[in-house]
């Protein structure tokens, strides 16, 4: 019987693992900061100052090229730490899209909330690593009382993604932080009002009675007599009360 050649035999179990190996050793820290200079764009960086990302140290790559890079790399929470040591910002945002959930502790959150230096970041962090961790609660609540600006946009932006991604909530937990919007909206700052609105929007649309709550709160909300309390309570009434929302919420119901 005729042997088997070498390169027509099927892969073992070993070999896979050794291709496997190669691939993560492949993407270190240090070559996935080569690559990302490759992608570096003048333009890119301009743009990011227009959009209010005023960052020391950034490359200059478009959010698609990111999320492109991300999915080459897999996902590799170790690796996420070692990217966001870096201070870059686009090593940050590509750590936000490789790291892995299930491993983000309540003191890592911490360490890195107190790096967030732009809506951005904070914004990658919040939908795709921690909305699904298990602090997530509990960090918007905590951070909610905190000063510095970006720190308390967190905890809007995670609550307005927990608002669709967080299958399983129920409608009390998002009630309580009902309260806590109404007790921020009086933030002048232009990303954390922002945040406190959008959050409200989102709860609003999840479901009927939270709509409703939402509209209650939002009334309130316009009484405090504040600007950013008002521009709130009417962006949050303009979308919460259109018919495109009811019509849809009233279909969910059916």
């Amino acid at each position: 019987m005729k042997a088997r050649s070498r390169s027509s035999s099927i892969p073992t179990k070993h070999s896979r693992q050794r291709r496997a190996q190669g691939h993560a050793l492949r993407w270190n820290k240090t070559a996935v900061l080569r690559h990302l200079q490759g992608l570096a764009d003048p333009k890119v960086r301009a743009k990011m100052e227009y959009f209010g990302v005023h960052v020391p140290k950034a490359y200059g790559i478009s959010t698609p090229l990111l999320h492109q890079f991300a999915k080459r790399i897999g996902k590799d929470h170790r690796l996420a730490r070692q990217l966001w040591t870096t201070g870059i910002h686009e090593a940050r945002i590509l750590a936000t899209l490789i790291g892995e959930s299930e491993k983000v502790t309540a003191s890592e959150m911490d360490r890195w909330v107190r790096d967030f230096d732009s809506w951005d970041v904070v914004d990658a962090a919040c939908c795709y690593l921690y909305a699904h961790s298990k602090p997530a609660w509990n960090k918007a609540a905590t951070w909610s009382r905190r000063r510095e600006e970006f720190v308390k946009r967190a905890s809007f932006s995670l609550v307005a993604y927990l608002s669709y991604k967080d299958k399983a909530a129920p409608d009390a937990r998002f009630v309580r932080f009902l309260r806590v919007i109404e007790r921020e909206a009086h933030d002048e700052r232009n990303f954390v009002k922002k945040a406190v609105d959008w959050a409200l929007r989102n709860i609003g649309k999840r479901n009927i009675r939270l709509n409703q709550e939402a509209i209650r709160v939002a009334e309130k909300i316009r009484q405090q007599g504040s600007r950013s309390a008002r521009w709130i309570a009417a962006d949050a009434l303009r979308e919460l009360r259109s018919d495109a929302v009811q019509k849809r919420l009233q279909r969910k119901t059916a």
